[in-house]
């Protein structure tokens, strides 16, 4: 994890799952085209001290207009609260 960069309070850092396309009855669907699901998936990079309840590496899902992109070390982030955190793998 990245030790210099750490989420407070009940703030999740959180890197995208950059998801290839996909599938469905035949039909291929791409980053446009699946515009309608809701949710976006992300491995836990940093979890503030209040959002205790996550575990940094964790796989979590959460509202794709959550949160806002921090760049860190030339990548990119999403800072996210825990409670647009919708489900944890």
């Amino acid at each position: 994890m990245l030790e210099l960069m750490k989420a407070i309070n009940d703030y999740v850092v959180v890197d995208q799952i950059k998801e290839g396309p996909k599938k469905v009855g035949g039909l291929l669907l791409t980053d446009t085209t699946d515009s309608d699901n809701r949710y976006k998936k992300a491995k836990v990079i940093s979890v503030g001290n209040l959002a205790d309840i996550i575990k940094e590496g964790s796989m979590v899902m959460y509202d794709k207009h959550a949160g806002h992109d921090v760049t860190y070390e030339e990548s990119i982030y999403r800072v996210i609260k825990l409670r647009d955190i919708v489900l944890v793998e």
